[in-house]
Order: C-alpha cells, then sequence, then structure tokens
C-alpha cells in the first residue's frame, strides 16, 4: 500500500557517478515517510543554494537533500518484518492501519491502486527537474493536478457515504410512543378485570341458583322453584360480561401494538444502516489519512526541490498537520457514535421485546375470553329456556354441567390479565433503565 515503485532514485542521481553521502538509499517499493521535520531541509536547502554557486553544485545539493528526504522510509525484509527504522516514525501505527484497511476493503484498496500510480508520477516528474535551480511549470502543474485529483477521490468517497446524524428525539418519540401504548394496555387489562368481576358475579349466580334449586326440589313442596328462577332471572338480566365496547377497545390496543412493532422494526433497521455506515466512516478516515499523506510527502518533495525560502517555507507549514492526532480524533468520535447506536438498539430490543410479549398475552387474553363467552353462552341459553317449573330441572342440570368449565376459564382468564399487566410492568422498568443508562450526547 501507498509503494511508491519505479526509477526515482536512478533519475535524482543519474548525472553523476557517485551519490553524496547524504543520500540514504533508494525507493524499494514501500512507503516512503515525511515528516515536518523533513521538510525542514527543504527550507535549509534553500538557502544553501545561491546565485554565486554553479548549476551543477545547486544540482547535486538538491539531488543530496532529496536523496535524505526520500530515504527515509518503511521497508520490509524477505521475512515480511518492518526495519528498525519504522519505531521512530511518527505516523507508522496510521500507516499500518490504513494498511490493513487496504487489505479488508476493496473500495480502500481501488482508492490507494489510484493514489499510487498518481503519487508516483508526480514524484518522477520532480525528480525529473532536479537538474536545474527550480521547478519546471509543468512540473508544479502535475503537482498540482495530482492534489487536486486526490481531493476529488476523496470526495466522491465522502459523497458515497452519506452522513447520517443521529437524533435522540426521534428514539424518544418512539419510546414515548410504547410508553403510551403500554399504559393504554393497562388501561385495558383494567376494564378486563372489572369483565371478569362480572363474570364472577354471574358465576355466584349461577351457584345460588343451584343451590335454590337443590332446596326446592321437593316433588311435595308447592310454589316450587320460585327462587331458583329468581336467580336465573337475575344471572340472565345481567348479560354477557365483555360488551362491544371491550371488543372495540381490545381491538384499538392490539392493532397499536402492532403498529408499534412495526415501527420497531423500521427504527431497527435503521439503527443497522448508521452501525454499516460508521464501518464506511473509518473507510472514509482511512482515505483521507491516506490522501493527506501523499499530500504532504509531494510538498516535501516540491519543498526540497525549490530554492525559493518562502514557498518551501509554507509548505513546510502545511505539512505541520498532526495527522496522526487527526485520525485518532475522528475514530474515537467514530467509536462514541457506535457506542451510542448500540445503545439505542438495547432500548428498541427491550422495546420490542416488550411489545411482542404484550402481543402475545393479548393473544391469549383473546382466546381465553372466546372459551368464556362459549362458556356464559350455554346457562344464558338454558335460563332462556327455564321459563316454567317444568323445565328447570333439566336446564338446571345442563348449567351444572357447563359451571365446571365457567369457573375454570375465569380462572385462567384472571391469571392471563395479571400475567400480561405484570409483563407491561416489567418490561416499562427495564426500558427506564436502559434511558437512565442511555448517552445524552
Amino acid at each position: 500500500m501507498l509503494g511508491y515503485r519505479g526509477d526515482v532514485s536512478a533519475r535524482v542521481v543519474s548525472t553523476k557517478s557517485e551519490k553524496p553521502e547524504a543520500f540514504v538509499g533508494e525507493i524499494d517499493g514501500d512507503i516512503p515517510v515525511v515528516t515536518g521535520a523533513a521538510v525542514s531541509n527543504g527550507i535549509s536547502l534553500s538557502n544553501r543554494v545561491d546565485s554565486e554557486t554553479s548549476l551543477e553544485e545547486n544540482s547535486l545539493i538538491i539531488r543530496a537533500e532529496i536523496g535524505k528526504l526520500m530515504g527515509t522510509h518503511i521497508s520490509k525484509n524477505k521475512h515480511g518484518e518492518t526495519s528498525g527504522a519504522v519505531n521512530n516514525l511518527q505516523y507508522t501505527k496510521e500507516l499500518n492501519s490504513y494498511e490493513a484497511a487496504c487489505r479488508l476493503d476493496a473500495d480502500v484498496q481501488s482508492f490507494d491502486t489510484t493514489l499510487q500510480s498518481r503519487t508516483n508520477n508526480v514524484i518522477s516528474s520532480l525528480a525529473v527537474g532536479v537538474e536545474v535551480r527550480a521547478l519546471s511549470v509543468d512540473s508544479l502543474k502535475d503537482v498540482t493536478e495530482c492534489l487536486l485529483e486526490m481531493n476529488q477521490e476523496v470526495v466522491k468517497v465522502i459523497l458515497e457515504c452519506k452522513k447520517h446524524i443521529w437524533k435522540n428525539q426521534e428514539l424518544f418519540e418512539l419510546v414515548e410512543d410504547y410508553f403510551e401504548n403500554s399504559f393504554k394496555t393497562l388501561d385495558f387489562c383494567s376494564s378486563l378485570e372489572k369483565c371478569l368481576k362480572r363474570a364472577r358475579d354471574g358465576q355466584l349466580l349461577i351457584h345460588f341458583a343451584l343451590q335454590q334449586f337443590k332446596d326446592e326440589d321437593d316433588p311435595m313442596g308447592g310454589n316450587r322453584y320460585t327462587r331458583t328462577l329468581e336467580e336465573l332471572k337475575n344471572f340472565k338480566a345481567a348479560g354477557d360480561p365483555f360488551t362491544a365496547e371491550f371488543f372495540q377497545n381490545f381491538q384499538s390496543v392490539y392493532k397499536q401494538q402492532i403498529l408499534m412493532l412495526e415501527k420497531l422494526q423500521l427504527r431497527k433497521n435503521k439503527l443497522d444502516k448508521k452501525l454499516k455506515y460508521i464501518h464506511t466512516w473509518r473507510k472514509v478516515s482511512s482515505v483521507i489519512f491516506a490522501a493527506t499523506f501523499a499530500a504532504v510527502l509531494i510538498c516535501s518533495v516540491v519543498a526540497a526541490a525549490m530554492a525559493a525560502p518562502p514557498v518551501a517555507a509554507a509548505l513546510a507549514a502545511a505539512t505541520s498537520i498532526p495527522l496522526g492526532s487527526m485520525r485518532k480524533w475522528i475514530n474515537s468520535l467514530l467509536k462514541n457514535y457506535e457506542i451510542v447506536i448500540k445503545r439505542q438498539k438495547e432500548i428498541i430490543n427491550c422495546v420490542n421485546i416488550g411489545t411482542y410479549v404484550t402481543i402475545k398475552d393479548l393473544d391469549s387474553i383473546r382466546v381465553l375470553i372466546d372459551k368464556l363467552e362459549a362458556e356464559i353462552g350455554s346457562p344464558l341459553k338454558n335460563a332462556d329456556l327455564v321459563i316454567n317449573e317444568e323445565a328447570v330441572k333439566p336446564g338446571i342440570e345442563e348449567i351444572q354441567k357447563k359451571l365446571d368449565g365457567f369457573r375454570k376459564n375465569i380462572e385462567d382468564l384472571g391469571v392471563q390479565v395479571d400475567v400480561c399487566s405484570r409483563d407491561i410492568r416489567q418490561a416499562r422498568t427495564v426500558i427506564l433503565q436502559r434511558i437512565i443508562r442511555h448517552p445524552n450526547h
């Protein structure tokens, strides 16, 4: 990655048979590392080159300084081990990170290939102009075009990775919707408890009717089944404990929970995309670092090749940007962003689980209500049939057969209502705990 291969060094020393002592070595295929200190060589170079010195001597000085500049680089031996000089390099960690990004990401690898080609071309162009006191217009044009093209490549990557800003408000509105829906579901559970109370009252009326039937079942007595018929009339007057309004309320609550589940799924998908964007932004960070590093390298070569102190000083200032610190800062931001997104997902998952459990509880409640309605329907029907003394005995016997099922369904439904209420309250508590832990940034 960022390997500047080619015959640059050969072209630098092509006019002399001897290399100056300052020439450290050839560019053998890996990363030339140029820091602000190296650029200062360019400034000192410009001070050493003057009009009294011969063109040949000036050329020799320039070649020597470029040799020093280009000789500091990362090289690996045959076993793939990095040389000891790496330990003293300012950007070793960042360059290694970029190299890893090139191996893992095809887009970064493609960017690196383009970056290598353009950087090699411009450095080669600069090496050709090292024999003269100043760079040619064509060389400066190559430098400008290269920097511009690298900048365009970086912009292209950034535009392809559109920035998505997380908004706390969106998440909390979703959580507020959940709490509102769960509160309505708890209200529904309360109304269901009232229905169960009416069902239990009806069960007691049936129990009283059966008790009265035992007391009045005497063939010799007069006014047979008077009290039994009275209790059956009271049971019939009480009617079905589950009104049409109750079922409308149930359907409304159930529909809201289903819609909530759909909203949560959409939000979860968005968070998954944001986690994916974090990976993309790490890629962008690597690309920006590599492009900036290459620009620093090119500017450093320009500074060493020019005999203009003000220009060299300006380029030295340009290369003094703390690239490593900037990269660490970007990575720190991305890490914090990733933590925020993951905690948002924790909240969404808790809300999702709470909603899903509530829906399942409501499904169970609906099944038990249907069963209880069926059990209630039989006694009501038999109570309608018992209109005279002759019909009391067979009607009571039929009611007695259904009473055990009626009682059991009331108990089961009561237990399920308690479970549903408990599940909702537990989910609300867990979500509140997650919100307390949730960062506000």
